[in-house]
């Protein structure tokens, strides 16, 4: 079992909270961690997946609330009425760790939950494994980044061994499983159970076999700027269709809509977002990327790898110590930066990432212009790529293994 990161920051929350949600996607490894918090803590575990339990919850929400002490409930968003049950034990019983409620699904969207627990819950994401995680490392790559210090890498993979753990992804029962065409045969059952039985927990979509078509185009357009409503179009959907569709991708936590960055903060808001799917691994399995591809093109393996460092920098956001977001850059003259993470204060890192072994001059134009926009803001540029060494490359950038992101 692998220690999880979040997990301090998670009992912090119990201390001073009535209620503590920890969200993230289904098979991410919120059951075990709440079970295991459980069994510490002798705190009574129920779980929304039983039908007897799920049964009560909607039939009697506030008898089901009524009689408990503390309690852990897993699976939270398949009966949103309960919150309202929750709600009404907290007011009267303001205690901290009453509650701990795990969701596969943003409950923070749904319509039913509204505002019904503001100020009464401390909402905690867990996403699927980060290397970090796997390689028993605890250091905060995006923390030390703004400190100017990159980190040493701990488990160097490169080549072969960087495409494995890309196409791997973070989902415990991917990284078991012993040969690709197995965690690909899980990756696939994986979407499939989510789009047949969880969005049904969500949204009321007449045809669910829309949604494996859609799902397949928008990993086509992965890390671009895309006319997304244009896109939709192309598979048989309409504007408001498509963003409903997305939205709904969203609140399963398969992918994220990110803005772009700009020192003119309404420009972030008006201006097209990118779509990247939060792990390399299902994305791998959606395209239908193999190794064997990759080994004689790596044309389609340099967006699954941008994939892979977007969902390492958002693993990295979640047990942080600051509060980051992260965004991209372009202009008209379309100039790039795959990343730009911001900190609360408007101080930015820049991190472009690189397939292969070697960086060139071309490589840095993104990351120049990005300084020279954010002035005394821009804190560190960094070239990511699949080599070993961390080299100046001027002012303020410099290139560093992609193994850095799991360093020490």
């Amino acid at each position: 079992m692998y220690s999880r990161l979040i997990k301090p920051r998670l009992l912090e929350a119990q201390q001073d909270t009535p209620v503590t949600l920890l969200a993230g996607p289904r098979q991410a490894g919120k059951t075990t961690l709440v079970k295991q918090i459980s069994v510490e803590q002798g705190i009574k575990y129920m779980t929304l997946d039983d039908q007897l339990t799920l049964l009560s919850a909607k039939n009697d929400p506030v008898g089901m609330i009524r009689d408990i002490d503390k309690v852990v409930i897993d699976e939270i968003q398949r009966a949103p009425e309960l919150l309202l049950a929750i709600k009404k034990s907290v007011d009267e019983d303001r205690r901290p760790g009453r509650f701990l409620l795990t969701g596969s699904a943003n409950l923070m969207t749904m319509p039913k939950v509204a505002d019904s627990l503001a100020g009464r819950m401390e909402t905690l994401s867990l996403l699927p494994l980060s290397q970090s995680e796997i390689e028993l490392q605890t250091a905060n790559w995006i923390d030390n980044a703004f400190k100017g210090r990159i980190l040493e890498a701990a488990q160097l993979s490169v080549g072969a061994g960087l495409i494995d753990r890309v196409l791997k992804g973070g989902y415990p029962e991917s990284v078991a499983r012993e040969t690709s065409r197995r965690r690909a045969k899980w990756s696939q059952q994986y979407i499939d159970a989510i789009i047949q039985r969880d969005v049904r927990d969500i949204a009321n979509i007449d045809k669910l076999d829309q949604l494996p078509r859609f799902l397949s185009a928008l990993c086509q357009t992965v890390g671009q700027m895309c006319n997304y409503s244009k896109l939709g179009g192309r598979v048989g959907l309409d504007g408001k269709t498509t963003s409903k569709y997305i939205g709904i991708f969203e609140q399963m936590y398969l992918l994220k809509r990110i803005d772009v960055w700009s020192r003119n903060r309404l420009n972030r808001v008006v201006k097209t977002p990118k779509l990247q799917f939060i792990d390399s691994g299902l994305l791998s399995t959606l395209l239908d990327l193999t190794t064997d591809e990759i080994q004689l093109d790596k044309t389609r393996f340099g967006n699954v790898l941008e994939t892979f460092v977007y969902g390492e920098l958002l693993k990295h956001t979640t047990n942080s110590d600051g509060n980051y977001r992260i965004m991209y850059y372009r202009d008209a003259d379309k100039v790039e930066v795959d990343f730009v993470i911001e900190n609360t204060i408007g101080d930015i890192v820049g991190v472009e990432v690189k397939a292969s072994a070697t960086v060139t001059e071309k490589d840095l134009k993104g990351l120049k212009k990005l300084a020279e926009l954010a002035g005394n803001r821009f804190k560190t540029g960094l070239v990511l790529y699949d080599g070993t060494e961390t080299m100046p490359l001027g002012e303020n950038i410099c290139a560093a293994p992609l193994s850095s992101l799991w360093g020490r």
